[in-house]
């Protein structure tokens, strides 16, 4: 397990904070006071430390499967239409993280990144249904053999920013980081309608570990697997 870089500045900020808090509490409180007041101070930066950590995973890679991006809760999984890229209907699939969840992304899938954009918007709730629409977000599309696969990364009412490191061109390996969501929020995945989606609603699901959807094509090798 290790923290992610994108936390590293939150930590360091939250900790002088906390520290100062505590400090201004031992020159105006009593000792019995500071000592739980302390006690809860370290408690919520450890909690706030715990958001971003990352934990090594083996790394799987099928051109047929489409493995979860993100851990979580299975919230949605119903036809949709796409009206932003793909212009057409497609099986949406939504994880939901919880901020008790890890809140790196992975890519579901390995290709050529054919489109992304970062839009400004909203912060409903994860789980509202327009949040997908109008929340803060980012969309990226990723050409494959079995089609192009688009997923979005979706602020909520507590996240407030989203990391991607995707570029349009470059060529990204299944299951390689795609970016990271502070505090938690919400991924969706919009498969092709002929897709084995392998997922139902409630289920929980692990990054880069659960195959969410199967696609039409065969992997061209056996599932391969590296440590990351």
């Amino acid at each position: 397990m290790k923290i992610d870089k994108e936390g590293y500045a939150i930590i360091r900020y939250t900790f002088l904070v906390l520290l100062i808090a505590g400090g201004i509490s031992w020159l105006i409180l009593p000792p019995t006071t500071v000592g739980a007041i302390a006690v809860l101070l370290l408690l919520l930066w450890l909690c706030i430390v715990r958001f971003f950590r990352v934990p090594e995973r083996e790394i799987r890679q099928c051109e047929e499967n489409i493995y979860a991006p993100a851990d979580g809760t299975i919230v949605v999984v119903e036809k949709t239409y796409e009206g932003e890229y793909l212009k057409e209907d497609r099986i949406q699939v939504s994880i939901f993280m919880s901020i008790w969840n890890v809140h790196a992304n992975w890519f579901p899938v390995g290709g050529t990144i054919e489109y992304f954009k970062h839009h400004h918007g909203r912060f409903r709730v994860a789980w509202h249904p327009k949040s997908s629409t109008e929340n803060e977000r980012t969309t990226t599309v990723v050409s494959t053999p079995g089609g192009p696969i688009l997923f979005r990364q979706i602020a909520g009412l507590i996240a407030k920013r989203i990391v991607s490191y995707a570029s349009i061109g470059a060529d990204v390996e299944q299951n390689s980081r795609c970016g990271f969501i502070k505090f938690g929020s919400r991924v969706d995945v919009f498969l092709p309608l002929d897709a084995d989606i392998q997922v139902r609603l409630g289920d929980k699901v692990t990054g880069t570990q659960t195959v969410i959807a199967k696609l039409k094509v065969s992997c061209s090798a056996a599932d391969r697997t590296a440590s990351s």
